[in-house]
């Protein structure tokens, strides 16, 4: 098969889901208002934890990392998605499409380990909350951040490296809402069954194993409350879970279904509606999930908003 000339000069043309829709206006003012949602909700959050000191804590340090994540993830991919629709352009240059690649990788990765680092944080606080600022420590907390985000880095930058290696045919239409990998590799004129096996392979050890450590952490945490004695005590344990077992089923039952489920299970345009949740609708509800249900966030944002209109009417 002929070679396209797959260089920092040629392109692919990403063919997303907007394309396909019945309703393609609809649906684009729908994309344009979960994003302005997901900027809103996250930037006010970001906010709310920075400025108010009662929240200086590992749980809302964690989740601030969290907001900072859905922000850049859904600012990666919707905004070129919304512009390229409006001007009926949806062509991305080689190194644009690598530079999407990484940047979805890094923050899809970084996520995924936050989150099991944040279901410790539950553990530590419901079930030894007398020790609770010696395990959850600055010192501890700033290190799983860390963490987190160098293993993403590193992860995203051998599969993007390797994935933009290959020789791509002729064919330059990605049948995905962004660059990612799977779709990708459909285009490859070299065999890639290998390097699809160790996709799999890394999928499947990056989602299952901080899912193992979700699970462990929240059956223990389940333990843990029906032997509290107090109802009240039982409940505000069980909100504070329910949030974040909400974000972890949003997230895993996605990347799951797009990286660990072979592909011949799930077609392209399967693929595209998953990648809008998690890469719009997710980032756009996860702040929403966790603020609405939480008296603290509730509380720190009516305070911060409180000042705000001080300083305007002062």
């Amino acid at each position: 098969m002929e070679h396209w000339n797959s260089t920092l000069e040629s392109g692919f043309i990403l063919m997303g889901i907007l394309n396909d829709s019945g309703s393609p206006k609809l649906l684009c003012a729908t994309i344009t208002v979960l994003y302005m949602l997901a900027l809103t909700s996250n930037i006010l959050l970001l906010l709310v934890i920075t400025m108010d000191a009662r929240l200086h804590v590992p749980m809302y340090l964690l989740l601030g990392q969290l907001s900072l994540m859905d922000l850049l993830f859904t600012s990666v991919v919707t905004p070129k998605a919304i512009v390229d629709f409006l001007r009926c352009a949806n062509t991305i240059s080689f190194g644009g499409c690598a530079l999407q690649l990484f940047l979805a990788l890094m923050l899809g990765s970084a996520e995924d380990l936050l989150l099991a680092f944040m279901a410790y944080d539950r553990y530590v606080a419901i079930c030894y909350p007398l020790n609770y600022m010696v395990l959850m420590s600055p010192r501890v907390c700033w290190l799983m951040v860390t963490t987190s985000w160098i293993l993403a880095f590193l992860c995203a930058l051998g599969h993007t490296m390797y994935t933009m290696h290959f020789p791509f045919c002729k064919s330059r239409k990605i049948s995905h809402l962004l660059c990612e990998i799977p779709p990708l590799l459909k285009l490859a004129c070299a065999d890639a069954s290998r390097y699809e096996l160790m996709v799999y392979v890394t999928g499947v050890t990056f989602l299952l194993l901080p899912l193992s450590v979700i699970v462990a952490s929240y059956s223990l945490i389940l333990l843990t409350v029906l032997h509290i004695p107090s109802n009240e005590g039982r409940q505000k344990a069980l909100v504070t879970c329910s949030s974040h077992l909400t974000v972890v089923g949003m997230f895993y039952g996605a990347a799951t279904f797009m990286y660990v489920l072979p592909s011949s299970l799930h077609s392209p345009k399967q693929d595209n509606i998953i990648s809008v949740f998690y890469t719009i609708v997710t980032p756009a509800l996860n702040p929403l999930i966790y603020s609405l249900r939480n008296k603290e966030v509730m509380g720190a944002l009516i305070r911060v908003l409180g000042k705000y209109m001080l300083l305007t009417h002062s």
